[in-house]
């Protein structure tokens, strides 16, 4: 599959370090492979959107939007049901660009270990925001000169409602890079082991060869990589059996398989029950 480099592909001008961009389909994409270049908000108008990062992962319709980090992740886009179409106004900016408001408004930069660190999260929208995105969208209609001095206006505006709101934490996790490719792997794998992605997925979100990925894994989860997710999906199913009395029938595409015998049968030779024993005890 080939990786979409955003915003480059989208023949912006990448001279500036703040776009914006009204984004239209009639196609769907299913987990397709993105490299951001920038750090971008993702203001969905129409249709649903799916991010896989290494650190998390959402899944969000037209009443959110998402603020991504820079980095490698999966996307999946699906059109309304009403309009059959996908619409999202993408504002990119850069690192720099976030530093230089930490500097102008004099925020401190926060380096305690104990804040949790995210290349995604998810808000809900406003009032304030609709308003706010739909200045963005008549924005991206005027000339590239305006644009340009206007868009550092806009970004600073989003950025500070955003920090009254929410607190300084999602903006330091867009330059925090403290994680070293050790941490980084692990937290990819641990954070991904219920979502069904591929070997080939998984590798991309930890920017690896499928062969490196492999050999990393092994090294540090001492198991190849299907038995260890075969495992964790597994160990998920018996806690939705025995926690939420679910019926085998209801989980085994959820946990990944394709028909509900194997599921049993592989529940059956990791426990030494069926799924409805187990559920029993």
């Amino acid at each position: 599959m080939k990786t979409i480099t955003l915003p480059d592909e989208l023949n912006l001008d990448s001279s500036l370090s703040i776009n914006v961009y009204n984004y239209e389909s009639v196609n769907e994409i299913s987990k397709q492979q993105i490299l951001l270049n920038k750090n971008t908000f993702s203001f969905l108008q129409d249709g649903t959107k799916e991010v896989y990062f290494d650190d998390s992962s959402y899944a969000i319709d037209n009443s959110q939007f998402l603020l991504m980090k820079s980095g490698h992740c999966l996307m999946t886009e699906k059109l309304s049901n009403e309009s059959r179409n996908y619409r999202s106004i993408l504002f990119f900016f850069s690192t720099e660009e976030i530093l230089k408001f930490l500097r102008k408004f004099d925020f401190e930069f926060e380096t305690s270990s104990q804040i949790t660190h995210y290349s995604t999260y998810s808000f809900k929208y406003d009032s304030f925001i609709r308003v706010f995105t739909q200045s963005l969208f008549d924005i991206s209609k005027l000339s590239k000169p305006i644009q340009e001095k206007i868009l550092k206006t806009k970004f600073e505006e989003i950025i500070l409602y955003l920090i009254d709101l929410k607190g300084l934490e999602f903006l330091y996790s867009l330059i925090n890079n403290s994680r070293n490719q050790n941490q980084k792997f692990i937290q990819t794998i641990e954070s991904n082991r219920l979502n069904k992605l591929t070997i080939k997925e998984l590798s991309f979100l930890c920017n690896m060869s499928v062969s490196t990925f492999k050999r990393e894994f092994e090294k540090n989860f001492q198991s190849s990589p299907s038995k260890w997710f075969q495992d964790k999906r597994l160990e998920h199913s018996a806690f939705l059996l025995k926690n939420e009395a679910k019926r085998p029938s209801d989980i085994y595409q959820e946990i990944g398989y394709e028909n509900l015998s194997n599921f049993i049968y592989a529940f059956k030779m990791k426990f030494g029950v069926t799924p409805k024993q187990y559920q029993s005890n």
